[in-house]
């Protein structure tokens, strides 16, 4: 089964590490892969963070990539406001500017309102702020929509909870760029077809459910934001729960899947 496989899709926080400290041996288990010849690609929702900043916390955690290898939902949605020409608010960690500061027109009236994990901006002013400007007509388009994610201290409030209340007072629908969209998993896969692909990640509805949507097979890891009983919350279940990264790679190297 390990020739069929012509790419796998990993997951980063939760799956890999939780904010510094490394899952125990994810940095070993990616080795592994590697060594293998079985391609892979780093699949994100991470908005915290800019493209140069997520690809030099991973390298300090010890882990061997390339910038190419790293898809994240912030490069979609780069591509998605150039293309649409537009100029955003930006309700986005200050850590992730560096991937937008480019296309930001301060002398031109902001015709769109993108929103990211950004817990600094999210206080009342900032977005009464973008409920105005969605009620004057910009697009409101969410880099992901996450329920939650694991932090070092437990689990954390993602964007999706202040998507959903820009969606409810301003009455409009927001364009949701990373996982789980459809586009997403097929713009990260290019060329392969999702059949001969595998989504490793700890969320079950955005990782798992998401790539298995479109045919991707999906391994659930019991790290990061898992919890207990996820697995059985959807249909259908995921082609694999493992305890870790560790455990899928395994899996995979020895053709189970």
């Amino acid at each position: 089964m390990a020739k069929q496989i012509k790419m796998v899709l990993i997951d980063l926080s939760g799956t890999l590490h939780i904010d510094n400290t490394v899952i125990p041996g994810a940095v070993e288990a990616l080795n592994r892969l590697r060594n293998a010849n079985i391609p892979y690609k780093f699949v994100t929702n991470t908005s915290k963070e800019s493209s140069n900043l997520l690809y030099n916390r991973l390298t300090k955690l010890g882990f061997t990539v390339k910038k190419e290898e790293i898809f994240s939902s912030l490069i979609a949605t780069r591509k998605l406001i150039i293309s649409k020409k537009l100029n955003p608010m930006l309700l986005i960690d200050p850590h992730a500017n560096e991937d937008f500061e480019d296309l930001v027109k301060t002398n031109e009236t902001m015709n769109a309102v993108v929103i990211g994990l950004a817990p600094d901006k999210f206080h009342y002013e900032e977005l009464t702020k973008a409920f105005r400007l969605l009620l004057d007509g910009a697009s409101l388009i969410a880099i992901q929509k996450a329920r939650y994610y694991k932090r070092s201290d437990g689990l954390a409030l993602g964007p999706g909870a202040f998507v959903a209340g820009l969606e409810y007072s301003a009455n409009v629908k927001a364009e949701v760029i990373g996982k789980p969209t459809a586009e997403f998993f097929k713009a990260a896969l290019g060329n392969i077809s999702p059949e001969e692909a595998i989504m490793i990640g700890d969320d079950v509805k955005d990782d798992v459910a998401g790539a298995q949507a479109i045919g991707i097979r999906g391994i659930l890891v019991q790290t990061g934001k898992y919890r207990d009983g996820d697995e059985n919350t959807i249909t259908p279940l995921p082609t694999k729960v493992c305890s870790s990264f560790v455990q899928a790679v395994e899996y995979i190297i020895k053709k189970e899947i």
